[in-house]
């Protein structure tokens, strides 16, 4: 998910599409432990944009205060 995506989702939409992002990466790095993903590069893509995420949601909570 590109950062212009991100920017211009609402903050509640944001705060879910954080949640489902980080249950996605845990399922994805649950399934390489046990057997080896054809792509294993899904895992580093599925992280940053989890972290993309979550500093913009950072960033918004800290400009309401």
């Amino acid at each position: 998910m590109e950062q212009s995506t991100i920017k211009e989702l609402s903050t509640p939409e944001l705060v879910e599409k954080l949640q489902e992002e980080k249950n996605n990466y845990n399922k994805l790095t649950m399934a390489h432990a046990v057997s080896p993903l054809e792509n294993p590069m899904q895992i580093r893509n599925l992280r940053k944009t989890v972290a993309r995420l979550s500093t913009e949601v950072k960033k918004r909570q800290l400009q309401d205060k």
